[in-house]
């Protein structure tokens, strides 16, 4: 049997806006690998860091991502990216009159991903980037001659103010011409004031910029097919292109990163909650099965899918609490500075409290030998960033959500078996805990840097740090045993009544 989907993307000219990122560069490795007769990829891209665009392009095809794609295709199948110049901030998305008749002349689908994930920007930039950079390029969109299809990427927390939501298109929370004109004629000062009237109950400017940005797309849904894809939290690779792929420090894998070199010691979650994590290539086979669904049906009401876990596979973090340091001696680093050993709370005040012992602490004492070294001391900042994100966090940390998937297990049902397996968009046989497994392991190769080959070494470390640290720990013991005994005048062979003590707080730390 052929797949539809293959036949659909057949000779078809695409436009990626976010292609560089985490989800963006994910979706340019499944078109190339899965759909290897598509047409040209153009992606909008901005020149950076003294880099042009066709060097970024060029760093961009060196992406481990590549390396499956690279055992079956030729190097010249990057022939198929060109790189335009332009950002979504800029008025008209900063493209010359050449490269803009370019795309309307030869673009046939539209992928836009592109957005800033910042929950502390203000609101200036969100609007900008998030609010009219999706006006922009819809305004492109309606010029494009032979327009198939345009899906945009939302997020499932886009409506983040109900703790239960639905595959529809909810009413604006403020009129986007309003938050514009405020957003472009007022101070900064002024609109930070403004700013909390706005949000009413959204809890940062990006689920505010990201909802009015859905209506932006509705407003062209008559004009040429419209689909919006509403991803939770975007995770790892669950199969493809290998398990654990990831170059996003986001979520689990920046607490698994840490964790993995003994400088993460806590994590706040609520272990029986349910947390809505989502494998990036299930929400990359999402976006581009979606494009050839919505293409059949022609232009008229947006179609709205959520790529979500939280009512169909739901994760808790109680499934895999007591097998995640397992993971970390199985698959340690070489370049751990502590012995992992991951511990969850299951608040912010016990975990501010223990951060201070476990990780500040240590942290001044550490930085202090590298700056004497010669090195860059970093772990203190680390710290201070994680410590001051907690806030804006909280919302999303202890709260749970039901984002109900009924359509997108209706659009998977309607695959053919080809395309079941070719882009697989259900989730059901996904086992968490195996999943985590390999989500460690990729942490450790693809942000770690560390190489399978560096195993053995790593594990002989890692009994050594196993052995200092409990080393420090009988130093601990003994020191709080000889304080109190001091503290009282008695010899410590009179104050048995301590050794729980210590115990006690060796296991608080």
């Amino acid at each position: 049997m052929t797949s539809n989907i293959v036949e659909f993307y057949r000779g078809k000219n695409l436009f990626i806006t976010g292609g560089t990122g985490f989800l963006g560069i994910a979706l340019i490795e499944k078109l190339l690998r899965s759909c290897p007769d598509v047409g040209q990829i153009y992606l909008l891209m901005r020149s950076k860091k003294g880099k042009t665009i066709e060097q970024r392009l060029e760093e961009l095809c060196k992406n481990t991502i590549f390396e499956t794609l690279l055992e079956k295709s030729s190097p010249d199948i990057f022939k198929k990216l060109i790189p335009v110049t332009g950002d979504v901030g800029d008025e008209d998305l900063g493209l010359s009159p050449a490269d803009r008749q370019r795309l309307v002349d030869n673009v046939n689908v539209v992928f836009h991903s592109a957005a800033t994930l910042d929950f502390q920007a203000s609101l200036k930039p969100t609007v900008n980037i998030n609010l009219l950079g999706t006006r922009r390029v819809m305004e492109l969109c309606q010029q494009i001659r032979n327009m198939k299809a345009m899906v945009h990427v939302s997020s499932a927390y886009v409506n983040s103010f109900l703790l239960e939501t639905h595959e529809q298109l909810y009413p604006a929370p403020e009129i986007a011409e309003k938050v514009i004109d405020l957003a472009q004629t007022l101070s900064d000062e002024a609109v930070d004031e403004l700013t909390p009237g706005l949000l009413k109950d959204h809890p940062n400017t990006y689920t505010f910029t990201k909802h009015l940005a859905e209506h932006e797309v509705n407003n062209c849904a008559k004009r040429f097919p419209c689909g919006i894809v509403r991803p939770s939290m975007i995770t790892a690779a669950w199969k493809e292109p290998v398990p654990g792929w990831t170059n996003s420090k986001n979520g689990p894998q920046g607490f698994l990163m840490g964790a993995s070199k003994g400088v993460i010691r806590r994590l706040p979650v609520g272990l029986d909650l349910v947390y809505d994590y989502i494998p990036v290539d299930v929400v990359v086979n999402q976006l581009i099965v979606v494009a050839e669904q919505i293409s059949r049906k022609g232009p008229g009401e947006t179609a709205i899918f959520h790529c979500t876990s939280s009512t169909y596979n739901p994760f808790r973090w109680a499934s895999v609490s007591k097998k995640v340091n397992g993971y970390l001696h199985k698959y340690p680093l070489k370049s751990a500075v502590w012995y992992p050993h991951l511990r969850f709370v299951q608040s912010l005040l016990l975990f501010k409290v223990s951060a201070i012992f476990i990780h500040f602490l240590p942290a001044y004492i550490l930085d202090g030998i590298t700056k004497i070294a010669g090195g860059r001391p970093i772990l203190v900042r680390l710290h201070t960033n994680v410590w001051e994100s907690l806030k804006r966090l909280e919302k999303f940390i202890f709260t749970e959500w039901k984002f109900h998937n009924t359509r997108t297990l209706e659009l998977s049902k309607s695959l053919s078996p080809v395309d079941k397996q070719l882009f697989n968009i259900d989730i059901i046989t996904l086992v968490w805990e195996d999943y985590f497994v390999h989500l460690t392991q990729g942490v450790r190769r693809y942000l770690n840097n560390e190489q399978p080959k560096s195993l053995p070494q790593a594990r002989k470390k890692d009994t050594v740090l196993l052995f200092i640290h409990l080393g420090l720990q009988l130093l601990i013991h003994c020191g709080v045993w000889w304080f109190v005994a001091s503290l009282l005048g008695l010899p410590m062979s009179k104050c048995p009544f301590i050794v729980p003590l210590s115990y006690v707080l060796m296991g608080f730390l």
